[in-house]
């Protein structure tokens, strides 16, 4: 039977790459690739030749229901992102989700994703905890950071080296200063970094020089609030 496969790939080191996900790259009919450059180099390395196609968050409104046609008609797909886990803040939703009401069986393979690594090493509590990916740029955004600063669980957010010192100085802002935060980069890659401690302590950090690569920002919980409120409320976050 067809199928739709979401295979993740590494967020950095090429070595992240599962067995089980080769075998899948050289088994499928067709790799729909966010960027088929990027995955290109991937796919090369792998010694893999598959046919690809572009499958973006610019076009992926379009090209669902043909995608969804293709598996329907027997054709097995792989879809992967430029690094990670398909449709973690990258597109794979909506062609779950048709592939999902056709009937269509979906299988997605463990493997990659720079968030669940961040969390483990920030230090700060794992149990329980909110993925926010990428805040807003615009409407929306002081009102998410207010959420941030009084949600009881560790927040974990997605931010790019460009925004990262404006995005921690508004929750020192909105959280205050003294609160816990773990700041990750280069996730996996030779000058893999991650910054502990206080926002202000964060914030001269990355103060004093360049930043470069993806990011991960684990924001410790509201620990005030979390102590007065019961496991059955809903917390807002």
């Amino acid at each position: 039977m067809s199928k739709l496969y979401l295979v993740p790939t590494p967020i950095g080191n090429l070595e992240d790459i599962t067995l089980r996900a080769i075998r899948i790259l050289k088994e499928v009919d067709l790799v729909l690739a966010e960027d088929t450059r990027t995955s290109g180099n991937l796919m090369r390395h792998l010694d893999i030749s598959k046919p690809m196609t572009a499958f973006h968050i610019r076009n992926e409104h379009q090209v669902v229901e043909r995608m969804a046609d293709r598996i329907a008609a027997g054709e097995n797909l792989a879809l992967v992102t430029d690094a990670g886990t398909p449709a973690i803040s990258d597109p794979g939703f909506l062609l779950v989700r048709e592939c999902v009401k056709r009937g269509i069986e979906v299988e997605c393979l463990p493997g990659p994703t720079a968030f669940v690594p961040a969390l483990v090493n920030s230090g700060l509590p794992a149990e329980k905890f909110v993925f926010e990916g990428f805040l807003p740029h615009k409407k929306g955004r002081q009102t998410k950071l207010r959420e941030i600063a009084s949600c009881p669980y560790t927040t974990i957010l997605y931010e790019s080296p460009f925004r990262l010192l404006k995005t921690l100085q508004q929750l020192a802002e909105a959280c205050g200063p003294e609160r816990q935060v773990s700041v990750s980069r280069e996730l996996t890659k030779i000058h893999e970094e991650t910054v502990r401690g206080a926002l202000s302590e964060v914030i001269a950090h990355f103060s004093k020089k360049e930043i470069k690569g993806e990011i991960v920002i684990v924001v410790d919980g509201n620990t005030t609030l979390a102590k007065v409120v019961p496991e059955d409320v809903d917390s807002g976050c």
